[in-house]
C-alpha cells in the first residue's frame, strides 16, 4: 500500500510539507503508512487567521448556536466513522481500543452540546455566581461573568488517543467561542487529519475555526498572546520545557498540562480473596495493563494491596493476564494490540530494565516479539516491589505501556503514603467495601489525585471503571499529572473564558447580562404574565398580587389536610418556646400555596407547564393575622424548542410590612 501524505491545514487551506517528511509505520508490521511535514508553514498567519477569521464569529454565536454545531460535527464523525476504524489498526489499536477512542471521542462531542443545550443560556455571556450586595440600598452590587476569550486555543496532543485526544479538547473550546489549532503527535497524526477532514467536511465550522499542524510548531509559540491557551498532553519534559518558553511566561498565557502519571490502585484490607471487591480489583488491573496495550495515560502503574494478601494477588492476576495476549488488531477477536511504534516499545523495555532494579518481573517476556516481528508488539508485564516504602523508580519511572508494579502496604497510613509517592496522578482507584476507608483516603490523599474512583459490589455493574476519563468529571491532576484540568463539564469550557467582575447600578448589570436583578426598574403588567407567549414577556415584566391573611383556620386546615401537624403549627406553648417563631406560624409549604393561588391565572393559555422551582428559601416566619403578597417577575427566558421556551421568573413572597418571607425562582414552559 503506497503511504499517504498528509497535509496541513492552516489558512483555510490543505497544504503538504515542503519538506522535510517524516515517516509514520504501522504499529503492525513496520510498513510506511503515511509521511508528514509541517515545513514551510506560516505559524504567526495561522494565528492570526484564527483571530481575525474565525474568533469574531465564534464569539458572536451564543452558547446554544455553538451546541448545535457540536452536535452536527459529532453526526458527521458518526456517520464516517468506519473511516476512521480502518485507519486506527495501524496504529495497534484493538477494535475495542478504537472504540474508546474514535465513539467514546464523538460521545463526549456530544456530552457537550447536551450541557450546552440544558446547563447554558442561548447567550455569549455567562454568570458566575450570585450578585453581590456592594452598597446599603442595592443601587451598586457586584456580578461575575465569563466571556470568550479573543485569541486562540493551541492543542497539542499525544499519540494514544489521535481522536478522543482532540476532541475532549475541542469540545469545550468551540462551545466556549475560540478556534483551535490542533497539533498531535506524528506517530498517529494519520487518523486525526482523516477526523479533521470529517469535521471540516461538514460544513459547520466558521472559516478558521479549526486548523491542523501534522509535524513541527516551529516558532508557533513566539506569537502567543494573553488572548491565547495552549492545551498539552504528553511528558512531563515536553510540558515543562513549554511551560517556561519565553512567550508563555512574557505573555502569562494559560497553559492547561496533562502529563505523566504513575496512577495508582489500591485494594483495600477488606477485600480478601472471594469477596467481590477483591475480583474486581484483579480484572480492572488487567484491563488496565492492556487496554490500549497499557498506552493510557490514566492506566494503572502501581497496584496496592495488603501485604498479606501479596502472594494471592500476585497468583490471580498472572492466571488472569497468561489469558491476554497480543495478537494483530485487525483479528476481531483480539483482546490487546501493539503498541504504537517500535520506538515506543523500545522506550517501554528501557524503563522496565530501570523499574528491575527495585522490582522483580513475575509475569511477562518484556523482550519476546510475539505476533510479528516488525511490528510493536510486547507481552503484558508484571512486576513485584518487595519494599515500596524505601523504593524510589517504582514512584518515578513510568513504563507507557502494559506494566504494572505489585507492591504491599503494612497499614491504612502506609497505603495512603504510597499513593501519594506519585507526586501527583489524574486517578486512582480503591477496591474496598468499607466506606471509613473510603473516607480515610479523600482526606489522606484526595490533594495528590485528580479523580478518585471507588469501585466496589455495587458500583462495579455500572461504572466506568478506573481508566475512563469522563466529560462530565474533570480530567487532570496536580503535580507530577500537570497540574491542570481538562473536561470537566462547563468547568472545561471557562478555561477558554475570561471571568470578569463587575459593579454597577442593577439596571446595568441586568441589561449585559439579560436576567432580572433585584432593585433595576420594572415593568408593570398591562395583562397576566401567563397570558403572554415566551416572546412576548420582556425581562423585568413584573406582576404585584393583591394580598391575602393567613388565618389560623387556614393553618390548621393546612395541617391536616396535609398531615403536617408539626408542633411549630399545631402546638402554641411549644411553638413559643421555639427561639425561631416565638408563637405557632404558617406552614412554609402553605406560604408557597397560598402565593401560587395568589398569581396563577387559570385559563389555558401560553404557559404549558410549570416543572420546578430553585433557590427556594423561607426568610421570615408568617403569623396568623398576617398577609402576604407576590411580586411575580420574569427573571430569564432560553429557547428550548421553537415553539417552546423556557421561562424563569423570580418569585418573592412579602408580609403586610413589605419585609421579604420566602423567595425562588418558579420554571415555567411557555409557548413561543
Amino acid at each position: 500500500m503506497k503511504p499517504i501524505t498528509l497535509q496541513n491545514f492552516a489558512e483555510g487551506k490543505w497544504v503538504a510539507g515542503s519538506g522535510g517528511m517524516a515517516e509514520l509505520r504501522s504499529a503492525v508490521d513496520g510498513e510506511v503508512v503515511a509521511l508528514t511535514s509541517s515545513q514551510g508553514l506560516d505559524f504567526a498567519a495561522m494565528l492570526q487567521f484564527a483571530r481575525q477569521q474565525a474568533g469574531s464569529k465564534l464569539a458572536a454565536m451564543s452558547f446554544h448556536d455553538r451546541a448545535k454545531m457540536l452536535k452536527a460535527l459529532a453526526d458527521a464523525l458518526t456517520a464516517r466513522k468506519d473511516e476512521l476504524y480502518a485507519l486506527s489498526a495501524n496504529t495497534g489499536a484493538t477494535k475495542a481500543d478504537s472504540w474508546i477512542d474514535i465513539d467514546g471521542g464523538i460521545g463526549t462531542f456530544a456530552v457537550y452540546q447536551g450541557k450546552g443545550r440544558r446547563e447554558l443560556p442561548n447567550d455569549r455571556i455567562l454568570i458566575d455566581g450570585a450578585v453581590e450586595a456592594l452598597s446599603r440600598n442595592g443601587t451598586f452590587q457586584g456580578l461575575h461573568v465569563f466571556t470568550s476569550l479573543q485569541g486562540v486555543a493551541v492543542h497539542i496532543n499525544a499519540f494514544n488517543f489521535p481522536v478522543w485526544g482532540m476532541l475532549e479538547k475541542l469540545a469545550p473550546t468551540f462551545l466556549a467561542g475560540v478556534p483551535a489549532i490542533v497539533k498531535p503527535a506524528s506517530a498517529t497524526a494519520y487518523l486525526t487529519e482523516a477526523a479533521v477532514r470529517i469535521m471540516l467536511d461538514a460544513g459547520v465550522l466558521p472559516h478558521g475555526a479549526l486548523q491542523l499542524i501534522v509535524g513541527g510548531t516551529g516558532d508557533l509559540f513566539d506569537h502567543l498572546t494573553s488572548q491565547d491557551v495552549v492545551s498539552f498532553t504528553g511528558s512531563a519534559s515536553t510540558a515543562a520545557k513549554l511551560r517556561t518558553h519565553p512567550a508563555i511566561v512574557r505573555e502569562s498565557v494559560r497553559f492547561i498540562a496533562e502529563q505523566d502519571s504513575l496512577n495508582a490502585s489500591i485494594l483495600g484490607p477488606d477485600a480478601t480473596p472471594g469477596s467481590p471487591e477483591f475480583d474486581l480489583f484483579i480484572k480492572e488491573v488487567a484491563k488496565e495493563m492492556t487496554v490500549k496495550a497499557g498506552q493510557k495515560c490514566t492506566a494503572i502503574r502501581r497496584a496496592m494491596v495488603p501485604a498479606a494478601l501479596l502472594d494471592s494477588v500476585q497468583a490471580a492476576l498472572t492466571e488472569r493476564l497468561a489469558k491476554i495476549t497480543p495478537a494483530d488488531p485487525r483479528d476481531e477477536a483480539a483482546k490487546m494490540g501493539a503498541l504504537v511504534s517500535v520506538a515506543q516499545r523500545e522506550d517501554v523495555r528501557a524503563k522496565i530494565k530501570a523499574l528491575s532494579a527495585e522490582a522483580a518481573i513475575v509475569c511477562g517476556d518484556p523482550d519476546a516479539a510475539p505476533v510479528n516481528a516488525k511490528g510493536a508488539f510486547m507481552a503484558p508485564v508484571l512486576l513485584r516491589c518487595e519494599r515500596p516504602m524505601a523504593a524510589s523508580a517504582v514512584h518515578e519511572v513510568e513504563a507507557f505501556g502494559p506494566v504494572a508494579t505489585l507492591m504491599p502496604y503494612a497499614n491504612r497510613a502506609e497505603a495512603f503514603e504510597l499513593a501519594n509517592r506519585g507526586k501527583g496522578s489524574l486517578v486512582m482507584s480503591v477496591f474496598s467495601y468499607d466506606t471509613a476507608f473510603a473516607e480515610d483516603i479523600v482526606l489522606d490523599s484526595g490533594s495528590f489525585h485528580g479523580r478518585i474512583a471507588f469501585i466496589d459490589r455495587d458500583s462495579a455493574k455500572e461504572s466506568t471503571g478506573h481508566g475512563s476519563p469522563m466529560p462530565h468529571m474533570i480530567h487532570g491532576g496536580p503535580g507530577r499529572a500537570g497540574g491542570g484540568e481538562e473536561m470537566g463539564g462547563v468547568r472545561g469550557v471557562t478555561h477558554y473564558m475570561q471571568r470578569t467582575a463587575l459593579q454597577g447600578h442593577p439596571r446595568v448589570l441586568s441589561a449585559i447580562v439579560k436576567r432580572y436583578i433585584a432593585g433595576m426598574p420594572v415593568q408593570d403588567a398591562s395583562e397576566h404574565p401567563f397570558r403572554r407567549k415566551f416572546h412576548d414577556l420582556p425581562i423585568g415584566y413584573q406582576l404585584k398580587t393583591k394580598a391575602r391573611e393567613i388565618t389560623m383556620d387556614d393553618i390548621e386546615h393546612f395541617a391536616h389536610f396535609t398531615g403536617d401537624t408539626f408542633y411549630a403549627h399545631m402546638d402554641e406553648a411549644a411553638a413559643a418556646a421555639n427561639p425561631l417563631f416565638g408563637g405557632r406560624v404558617a406552614h412554609g409549604y402553605l406560604i408557597l400555596s397560598f402565593a401560587a393561588g395568589l398569581f396563577v391565572d387559570p385559563d389555558p393559555g401560553p404557559v404549558l407547564a410549570n416543572y420546578g422551582l430553585d433557590n427556594l428559601r423561607f426568610i421570615k416566619p408568617v403569623k396568623p393575622g398576617d398577609a402576604i403578597q407576590v411580586a411575580l417577575t420574569v427573571k430569564d427566558k432560553t429557547l428550548r424548542k421553537a415553539d417552546q421556551g423556557e421561562v424563569r421568573w423570580d418569585v418573592l413572597v412579602t408580609n403586610r410590612n413589605g419585609e421579604p418571607v420566602a423567595a425562588y425562582d418558579l420554571l415555567t414552559m411557555n409557548a413561543a
